[in-house]
């Protein structure tokens, strides 16, 4: 669990970041979420953006990939998903 220190440092490294997966009307499938994990222990911070057309709620889906990825929630904000999760392997960012 992140703590709001450690969120508001998130946050902030992932401003620049752009969003690498979309959930469309098909919603998170394990595919998708295999690749997010794989995503996640390259770069520790990714955003994941939900289209439109996708019917569950953006919260719905944050659950859904954190249940399946182990991952943190940083922030949904909009149709954006930011996540978190430590590497095993590349440690890059140093939380506070």
């Amino acid at each position: 669990m992140l703590t709001s220190k450690q969120k508001k440092h998130l946050r902030a490294e992932s401003h620049h970041i752009q969003p690498i997966f979309q959930v469309g009307k098909a919603g998170v499938n394990e595919n998708m979420t295999k690749q997010i994990n794989e995503a996640l222990e390259k770069r520790e911070l990714i955003k994941v953006s939900v289209l439109q057309n996708c019917f569950e709620d953006n919260r719905q889906v944050a659950e859904e990939i954190v249940e399946a990825t182990n991952a943190n929630i940083v922030q949904v904000i909009g149709n954006t998903i930011i996540l978190y999760k430590e590497s095993i392997d590349n440690k890059q960012i140093e939380l506070p």
